[in-house]
């Protein structure tokens, strides 16, 4: 795809950075997300927007660019966050740390509901993320937004080049998208995006990048290694696809996974290796360990079932890569290892041998792209599904007897979700372990046994997430259900954390 006229994101590290990338797309535009290190590929944008990120402008380290490339462009430009007060020093004001760290919503204070803040309410909530704020203003800059206190979070120079404090791209930010509307309102002449187009256009990417050579391609059944799967299939490409049962997936998963490739014509190879799995997991309790033994794990067994294949294709999706900040050119912060951006990973990438067309997506682009590939509605809506499996929703060490108790706590959890109609109403819903057993009473006698968290959330890409308020009702009617046919289980509890602060899944 010609990158002319796009909306170049110049990434200085946020986690939410390709968020910003998503929204734009949804807006109808083509958006690409630059390193530091690849400005030079900017060639002609329509528009530039710099992100956030995790340093403050007065480290040592701070990343930083020319203003005078950057104004070269003669387009307009939007700093986010950090990117706002690069911009305000640009101009010759100053920043300072605030008195204290601002996390969280806040409400935004347009001085006038026009231009960047056309149809903004008069006062809207935002979310903060930040630990400086700005001090001094040059001479040149308007203030056109402040907080609930009095401060500015919003400025301009001239027409076209503003600065905002908060994160339109999250959706705690209720009117972000119309912000980001107007921004690009003021450009001229943006690329249009179209899910379609993208995928022809990977189609032609892999076929050039593969040409004749073999395809190791992992699938789970989950819906990033479903649409890979079916996307190397359409480019007609060598692949095998391979599905690894490592003792770690849901109850009847197995069985499953196989029908539904079945119905889509993709033929899969199965490979039993749940043994050798939970004999590498046995005694491992702390969670960055057991997701690097999985993922190197999951490659050992890729390449002791095919020999000398050439490529490693994966499903790895956006949020994988900026929550494991494994990109080599990456300013963002680690959160977790993702099984996928593993040490053992990123030496095949540096070996060429990686396909991971999918890296620039999130999970509900994925599924449109699904949709445009033909896959059915109930494969693509299934939820997701973790990477290293049932060993994240098992906290501390992993056992078959507990996998068990997750198991089934999970088929009854799922399956009342389901026969309520409450499953295609949340975007991912589980139950796992807490390995601290209580006291109870069973049929009269003591127990002494664990406890199950119950999660359910909405989310739209997974790097943000809200608890659903199911019905009290059929919470009484899960927990009753799992006391009553769980061994092992005497207390169920439910999870009603965002993310941020706690992430989807316990590990």
């Amino acid at each position: 795809m010609d990158d002319r006229h796009i909306v170049a994101v110049i990434d200085f590290g946020s986690q939410y950075t390709q968020l910003i990338v998503r929204r734009v797309r949804e807006l109808g535009y083509s958006a690409k997300l630059y390193a530091l290190e690849d400005l030079d590929h900017i060639v002609e944008p329509g528009a530039i927007i710099l992100s956030g990120g995790p340093k403050s402008t007065s480290d040592a380290d701070a990343p930083d660019l020319d203003y005078t490339w950057l104004t070269s462009f003669n387009v307009p430009i939007l700093g986010v966050c950090y990117g706002m007060q690069l911009l305000n020093i640009k101009h010759g004001g100053t920043v300072k740390p605030s008195n204290k760290r601002e996390y969280g919503p806040a409400d935004l204070c347009p001085c006038a509901c026009e231009g960047l803040y056309k149809d903004v309410s008069p006062t809207s909530q935002v979310w903060m993320s930040h630990s400086d704020t700005v001090d001094h203003i040059s001479e040149d800059c308007r203030i056109i937004a402040r907080n609930q206190s009095g401060i500015p979070v919003s400025l301009q120079w001239g027409e076209t080049c503003f600065g905002i404090q908060f994160h339109p791209e999250v959706t705690h930010s209720h009117e972000g998208n119309t912000i980001l509307r107007n921004f690009l309102a003021t450009a001229k002449n943006l690329q249009k995006f179209d899910i379609g187009d993208f995928k022809n256009q990977m189609v032609r990417e892999i076929k050039e990048r593969v040409g004749d050579k073999q395809v190791v391609c992992g699938v789970s059944g989950g819906v990033d290694s479903t649409v890979l799967a079916v996307l190397l299939h359409e480019a007609q490409v060598n692949v095998r696809a391979i599905f690894v049962d490592n003792g770690l997936l849901r109850k009847n998963e197995a069985d499953e996974v196989r029908a539904n490739f079945k119905r889509m014509g993709v033929e899969i190879e199965t490979v039993d290796a749940s043994e050798r799995f939970l004999n590498a997991l046995a005694g491992v309790p702390e969670p960055e360990k057991k997701r690097k033994i999985i993922g190197e794990l999951f490659i050992d067994v890729f390449w002791d079932a095919v020999g000398d294949a050439e490529i490693l294709a994966q499903g790895t999706l956006y949020p994988d890569v900026i929550e494991s900040a494994s990109n080599a050119k990456s300013k963002a912060s680690t959160i977790k290892t993702h099984h996928n951006r593993v040490g053992r990973i990123l030496e095949l990438q540096s070996q060429g041998k990686v396909l991971e067309p999918l890296a620039e997506l999130f999970k509900d682009e994925v599924r449109a792209l699904g949709a445009s590939l033909g896959i059915e509605h109930d494969i693509l809506w299934r939820h997701p599904f973790p990477g290293p499996g049932l060993a994240v929703r098992c906290p501390g060490a992993v056992s078959k007897d507990r996998l068990d108790i997750i198991r089934d706590c999970d088929a009854i959890f799922i399956g009342k979700l389901k026969e309520h109609g409450w499953y295609d109403k949340i975007w991912q819903a589980y139950a796992g372990l807490i390995p601290v057993k209580t006291v109870g009473v069973k049929g009269d006698e003591r127990s002494y046994e664990f406890a199950t968290n119950l999660r359910a959330i909405v989310s739209e890409d997974a790097m943000t997430a809200d608890w659903v308020e199911l019905p009290y009702s059929l919470l009484r009617e899960i927990s009753n259900k799992i006391l009553n046919e769980v061994k092992g289980i005497n207390r169920v509890l439910y999870d009603i954390s965002t993310k941020p602060p706690a992430s989807i899944e316990w590990e």
